[in-house]
């Protein structure tokens, strides 16, 4: 309540308040020190118009005043002095014509009559208020000194504080001298406030409790005694009886009689008193009403200041969890990657040490027949020379044979035809973010994607779906960029649905276009939410889009994804239809056969657009057989040679010859064949419609086969007389004339 009680010029306790019309309180003497004079003819400056700061509408540098005194237009210094309050106080001047006063709470100015602030009713009410306040304060001061020995110590001290040396009126606060020297300088805006001795101030207040009166037994306060009956301000000797309802105010008997307030709505005094009391017990309920809400709000709030407190550190210890187990997944992926690299290396290491070892013994055996060579022509027996030396030279001779060109190439190279791209999963960890829904704002996130499965999901546009207000087609699906990807020439899409319609999705169409921005095609019709789409086209960009419909019709497409397949394929031998006398090791990229008859194995990649490459590797070459490489259509028969069906086109090839096959029928027999270590290379030119063989890097005879269209997979026949490794991802070699 003590900021009701105080003045707002002054700061202090309202000593002869006055009642403004706009129902503000000021001391009659802070009044006079706020009214200001005006010339004839002008009005009052209003603040609020001006926009400017508090009271700058009083420095009187910025208007010209008129003075009995002055011959002319005078000019009028501004005062610098001002209230501890702040408020720019003007002494009082004397002679001008008009008078104002501006209110210091709401900036409204209001003209003085005649009778200058004697016009303003005085507030009695206030008055008694701020006396009794005053009386009931110094009992209490006077009672904590009589109760407690000790003196009054500073307030303001951090530690151990020390006994207070001076207390000040305006601020009721007690200061020891070097707190009040620091907190409360005697200068400033603070010059003006009151500084007392602490004593003089209980002094005071034991004056007030027990001077007055010597009736009170045991030092109680005396009962305020009765107060005068408010007498009328322009009739002195009157008191107010009645109460006028136009103007807001009391007035008595002769104010009506002088027919000021005759045709105003005037009723008794004391009925007026008695209702607007029960307005404002009225009013005050409804602000009680208010209190009460508001101190159960700052409950609310400071407990959730503690449930905030432990739900960060529950959300931090799961966010940590969720990427600790990221990181883990990603070291086991880690290590399974690196035994694939240790594999690789194991086997180049592997081909170059035999490829050492057989080179080796070679210059040996050569070296050995050169120098017994070199010896046998150092001999000067002519007979003896050419009793060996037809022999000698076909040994020569095939020696020479022994070095072809394949013979002193490294079968493989140093560098690792390993490729891994992380691009997508970097982009898609940068892009690992929060999702909150509108409507459950108040739920910790966490819990949300727990309650989701623990998956959050990434939207990069649109807001949360409201809820429909009746039957409707579903809306469109949201397809989930992190869970679509591609894999050589298969694409996996993924969505799910932004908002359950009133009818439940029956299905979903899935739809691609033809990797050359054409029309689009269904692929898939049916209710899962995932679908991956194999027979693609390499090196190809594909446009997807995906539609849900229900017993209503069918909503609209989802957004459009492009996915890019692979630039090369990438393939292995397939398990699932190879002959079963087929074996099948090192992930599926070496292939061997337990029967001496031919089988047949299908890669896992199926081409009908663009340029492939592939070679395989003859790992093991025993007793001359005769295995065929090429290509197949999926249901060609396994259980025989390579193209002695329609469905296969092939190259069979021993160690001297080969020929090319297709429905049983030969053709083209070119000389030169293989052996343990050479390597046969397949080119499907689908641009063309043209398959060509190379053994080492060489074409192997014309171009094979001419005009292929449709889908094709590469293909291998052999017995158990061979064992023959895979190589793809493997672009075209520079030195083949497509």
């Amino acid at each position: 309540m003590d900021e009701e009680l105080k003045c707002p010029v002054c700061g202090s306790l309202f000593k002869d308040p006055i009642l403004l019309p706009c129902s503000h309180n000021v001391c009659l003497a802070c009044a006079r020190n706020i009214t200001v004079q005006t010339p004839e003819g002008e009005t009052p400056v209003q603040s609020r118009a001006s926009g400017s700061s508090d009271y700058d509408y009083l420095d009187m540098d910025k208007m010209s005043l008129y003075s009995e005194t002055d011959s002319g237009y005078g000019s009028y210094t501004p005062c610098q002095l001002k209230s501890p309050n702040g408020v720019r106080v003007f002494p009082p001047a004397l002679h001008h014509r008009h008078c104002s006063l501006t209110c210091p709470l709401c900036h409204r100015s209001v003209s003085l009559d005649e009778r200058g602030l004697r016009g303003f009713p005085r507030n009695r009410l206030l008055e008694a208020i701020v006396a009794r306040y005053q009386q009931n304060r110094a009992a209490a001061a006077a009672a904590a000194s009589s109760s407690s020995s000790a003196a009054v110590k500073c307030q303001l001290c951090d530690r151990n504080p020390v006994d207070a040396a001076v207390m000040c009126e305006q601020c009721d606060v007690y200061y020891c001298t070097a707190c009040q020297q620091r907190c409360h300088p005697s200068r400033g805006p603070l010059a003006k406030h009151r500084l007392v001795p602490p004593s003089s101030k209980a002094g005071a207040a034991g004056a007030a409790s027990g001077g007055s009166g010597g009736g009170g037994a045991g030092g109680q306060q005396p009962p305020a005694t009765a107060r005068k009956p408010a007498t009328c301000a322009d009739h002195e000797a009157e008191n107010f009886s009645m109460y006028c309802s136009s103007c807001k105010a009391p007035v008595c008997m002769k104010c009506l009689e002088d027919g000021k307030h005759a045709k105003h709505d005037v009723k008794p005094l004391a009925v007026m008193w008695k209702q607007h009391k029960c307005q404002l017990s009225q009013a005050l309920n409804g602000v009680s009403d208010k209190a009460k809400d508001a101190k159960e709000f700052l409950v609310q709030l400071k407990n959730m200041l503690q449930q905030i407190q432990e739900n960060g550190v529950e959300f931090e210890a799961c966010l940590v969890a969720q990427c600790d187990s990221l990181i883990e997944a990603l070291t086991r992926q880690k290590a399974k990657l690196l035994t694939k690299v240790t594999k690789e290396k194991e086997y180049k290491l592997k081909v170059v040490r035999d490829q050492i070892t057989h080179c080796t013994m070679k210059l040996r055996q050569t070296t050995g027949m050169m120098e017994y060579c070199l010896e046998v022509i150092k001999e000067n027996d002519p007979s003896g020379f050419l009793q060996i030396s037809d022999a000698l030279i076909k040994r020569v001779t095939s020696s020479q044979d022994q070095w072809v060109k394949g013979a002193l190439e490294p079968k493989v190279g140093p560098e690792f035809d390993l490729t891994l791209n992380t691009d997508s999963l970097l982009q898609t960890i940068l892009q690992l973010d929060f999702t909150q829904s509108k409507d459950v704002q108040e739920t910790p996130l966490l819990k949300q994607m727990q309650a989701a499965g623990g998956e959050a999901e990434i939207e990069a546009e649109g807001e949360s779906p409201g809820v429909e207000s009746g039957p409707s087609v579903p809306a469109a699906p949201l397809l989930q960029l992190e869970k679509c990807c591609t894999r050589n020439n298969s694409a996996t899409l993924a969505w799910r649905v932004t908002a359950a319609p009133i009818s439940p999705i029956e299905g979903y169409v899935l739809e691609l276009d033809d990797g050359n921005g054409g029309q689009y095609r269904e692929v898939y019709v049916g209710k899962e939410t995932v679908c991956t789409v194999d027979g693609l086209h390499f090196n190809s960009s594909y446009n997807a889009r995906v539609k849900a419909y229900n017993s209503l019709g069918v909503g609209p497409y989802s957004k459009t994804v492009v996915l890019k397949t692979s630039d090369v394929a990438w393939f292995t031998f397939d398990p699932t239809s190879a002959h079963r006398d087929i074996v099948l090791t090192n992930e599926n990229q070496t292939v061997s056969c337990n029967s001496y008859d031919d089988r047949v194995v299908l890669g896992t990649a199926a081409f009908s657009k663009g340029i492939h490459y592939w070679e395989v590797s003859i790992d093991r070459y025993d007793n001359h057989p005769d295995p065929a490489f090429g290509v197949a259509r999926i249901n060609t028969m396994k259980d025989m040679m390579l193209g002695k069906d329609d469905k296969a086109w092939a190259m069979y090839v021993d160690n001297n010859r080969s020929w090319f096959m297709h429905n049983n029928s030969h053709t083209n027999r070119a000389e030169g064949g293989i052996t343990k270590g050479s390597t046969v290379g397949v080119l499907l030119d689908l641009t063309k419609h043209t398959l060509t063989f190379y053994i080492n890097k060489e074409q192997h005879g014309p171009t094979a086969f001419e005009n292929l269209d449709g889908v094709f997979m590469p293909a291998v026949s052999l017995n158990r007389n061979v064992q023959v490794t895979l190589l793809t991802g493997l672009e075209v070699p520079k030195n083949i004339k497509q």
